[in-house]
């Protein structure tokens, strides 16, 4: 039986979040997530839109379940996370929020920051995370996260902690706004061994900032990346894509990413998803599914990028993202690596060798390469390409110039599909590789960690 033709999975009640059978039923080319609750009755929600088919959208892999458990088997999934022995895959990526403040007050946020009394944690405390994380998950890579993290003048102290503990690859999880107010911040950040900005960029135009994020906040989220290029950090735009706000704007996103490359290193859309903080009730009419969105960037870059070129995931379940690397020409344009055969764990048979290569895949394509020019200065495509094209007029190829361009020039475009308490499929969850270390010590994925009901009860995150 096809996936979306009546395939049967489980899911929560999304008002008492109890555990309930589901179903993907495709409805001409949509695929909903039908169930059904004993006390709060039906619930259809859409997961999937058109082309490419969600039945074709599959990258088979063998389960791989967690050697250190710091939770135990007893009422089943979502509810014992820890991870637990029932998990099928390891993390790729662990997740720490080392705040609950922040300075903005989003419409848009999955952790309702900057409403939370709770203090800082320690270094002590975080230290402790950290070597937890670690014992658990292995040297994956880390997200330091909040609330805005760079309200923390310890920041970088927890950074180099971080890299002591055996972190090679560090993101920050950030708005920017201190990134562009305080260079010798972001000096100090680099110093201690910060590897990339995962930078919140929802489009080019300051309407959508005051809708999503309530002020103009376009030419500090530039700034931010020209210091960061200049501290030599690589930057990852990161857009949450509301459908009425942005939705129109993936192809202006595109366009001014690679006119900062080579310090913006690629782009990892995010679809909304109805948990946290969010405006109204959310429902089908304001979801943007993922082949929706590989169609808008083939639409709006007029086919500077391709639906063809882009990728299930290696490392997640298949249905929760796409990816798609590029190498810049001579000419300026982009030249997808080949969507089949791009750098993930791509095998059936992925095991923790599997993860270790996505982790290895993401640290190398999301760091700006040492020597690289930053935003003000020299285009990728310039260095890139030029070195290139100089390898094929000699007739020749210069590996050493080829493995340089790889290096420098190459160009990601990724998105997540976080779940709700509406379209949450246990499926997709017991495969997350994306985990949150919480207060307590253990390893929760993401979408159970922010799983919130529609009164906004949470089964894991702390909420006032």
């Amino acid at each position: 039986m096809e996936i979306g033709d009546g395939m049967k999975t489980e899911s929560v009640c999304p008002v008492c979040l109890k555990r309930i059978s589901a179903t993907r039923q495709r409805e001409g080319d949509e695929v909903y997530l039908i169930k059904e609750c004993p006390e709060h009755g039906c619930f259809r929600t859409v997961i999937w839109r058109g082309a490419p088919a969600m039945s074709q959208w599959r990258r088979p892999k063998e389960p791989v379940h967690p050697e250190l458990c710091y939770g135990s088997v007893e009422k089943g999934c979502p509810f014992d996370c820890g991870l637990c022995a029932d998990h099928r895959q390891m993390p790729c990526s662990v997740l720490m929020e080392v705040t609950q403040r922040c300075n903005l007050s989003c419409a848009v946020c999955f952790a309702d920051a900057g409403h939370c009394g709770s203090e800082d944690p320690s270094l002590d405390h975080i230290g402790w995370l950290l070597n937890r994380a670690m014992a658990a998950a292995g040297p994956c890579n880390l997200q330091l996260s909040g609330g805005e993290p760079t309200l923390r003048d310890d920041l970088p102290q927890i950074v180099a902690t971080a890299r002591r503990t055996g972190y090679t690859f560090i993101q920050l999880n950030s708005n920017g706004i201190r990134l562009a107010a305080d260079p010798a911040y972001v000096r100090q950040l680099a110093d201690a061994g910060l590897s990339a900005v995962f930078l919140q960029f929802d489009g080019v135009d300051d309407r959508i900032y005051r809708s999503l994020r309530g002020a103009d906040l376009l030419e500090q989220k530039l700034q931010a990346i020209r210091n960061a290029g200049e501290a030599g950090i690589g930057v990852v735009l990161v857009p949450t894509i509301v459908k009425g706000v942005n939705t129109d704007a993936t192809g202006a996103i595109v366009r001014q990413a690679l006119k900062l490359a080579p310090v913006v290193r690629g782009i990892h859309f995010q679809p909304v998803s109805y948990f946290g903080r969010f405006p109204g009730k959310g429902g089908d009419d304001g979801r943007f599914t993922l082949p929706e969105l590989m169609r808008s960037l083939e639409e709006q870059t007029d086919g500077l990028l391709k639906v063809a070129d882009f990728s299930p995931p290696g490392g997640e379940h298949a249905h929760c993202s796409f990816h798609g690397t590029y190498l810049y020409a001579g000419d300026g344009s982009l030249r997808p690596l080949g969507s089949t055969s791009a750098e993930s764990c791509c095998t059936p048979d992925c095991g923790s060798g599997g993860i270790r290569k996505t982790v290895d895949t993401v640290s190398r394509r999301w760091r700006l390469p040492k020597g690289s020019p930053a935003a003000s200065g020299q285009s990728a495509s310039c260095c890139c390409g030029n070195g290139v094209e100089a390898t094929r007029a000699e007739g020749s190829l210069d590996l050493d110039a080829f493995l340089s361009a790889v290096k420098s020039g190459t160009f990601t475009i990724s998105a997540m599909a976080f779940q709700d308490g509406e379209n949450l499929d246990l499926e997709r969850l017991r495969g997350c590789c994306i985990s949150v270390i919480s207060t307590d010590g253990k390893l929760v994925p993401f979408c159970a960690y922010n799983l919130t009901s529609r009164e906004g009860k949470s089964l894991y995150r702390p909420r006032e």
